[in-house]
């Protein structure tokens, strides 16, 4: 049981998890996906979560990455969740329902954590943003490897007042079925908002989509340097569980 930590990664379509070797930075087993519940309140998501959870006989420390601004474990948004989740202590809710000690982080602070220390941000000096595309749009922020947390800036407005994750998320692309070209040029209009705002030295892409990089990495601006996450869409899971250590 010694540096094993379980990850969960729960997120505006999907609930992920698996028991994590924080140590050395991987999966010790399968990751298991289940649907977010809908309407996605405290009590559903917090069921669905036990459920996943007990299909690994799992009973020890439970790290957590969840798409919200945490702070002290206390959720303080709801943009793909529900809104009766605000207010809510993320961990002593999933403790109360697990009887598992429970540290929660910002979702894509989770995965920032994970390239930080054993992927693609992995002794990257400066400022790095480690971006989840999915169901929303993620930027956790490192500098010179350190977290800096709750950056949210999917949840910015553009200058045509759409929120920057509805206009440039795979939701979106699915939603409107955008073809890759043209839902490349709506991702180039997110980094490069992203870019002055921030000026990072390297976009790290992660997420769902980061194992789609290759269909439209072709049509992305020229000016924008990104790598691919290295732990794609494992990083959530294995960073939440390396958040649990953080905590320490």
């Amino acid at each position: 049981m010694k540096n094993l930590v379980f990850g969960l990664d729960i997120g505006g379509t999907g609930i992920k998890g698996g028991i994590v070797n924080i140590k050395k930075g991987r999966l010790e087993t399968e990751r298991l996906k289940i649907l977010t519940p809908r309407p996605a309140t405290p009590e559903s998501i917090a069921r669905a979560a036990h459920e996943l959870i007990e299909k690994f006989e799992w009973t020890g420390p439970i790290g957590v990455g969840f798409p919200a601004i945490i702070k002290n474990n206390i959720c303080h948004t709801a943009t793909n969740i529900d809104e009766s989740w605000i207010g809510v202590d993320v961990a002593k809710l999933l403790k109360k329902q697990t009887g598992s000690p429970v540290q929660v982080v910002n979702d894509a602070d989770a995965a920032a954590l994970c390239e930080a220390r054993h992927g693609a941000a992995r002794n990257e000096r400066g400022l790095v943003m480690v971006v989840t595309i999915g169901t929303g749009i993620g930027c956790g922020v490192l500098y010179d490897g350190v977290l800096i947390p709750n950056c949210e800036l999917g949840v910015s407005y553009l200058k045509n007042g759409i929120m920057l994750e509805k206009y440039s998320s795979n939701a979106a692309r699915k939603l409107e079925q955008l073809g890759w070209e043209e839902y490349a040029d709506r991702l180039n209009t997110a980094l490069l908002y992203i870019d002055r705002l921030m000026s990072p030295d390297l976009f790290v892409i992660g997420g769902g989509m980061a194992k789609k990089l290759h269909l439209f990495s072709q049509y992305l601006d020229e000016r924008i340097n990104y790598v691919a996450a290295e732990f794609r869409n494992d990083a959530g899971t294995i960073g939440a569980a390396m958040a649990f250590e953080n905590s320490k």
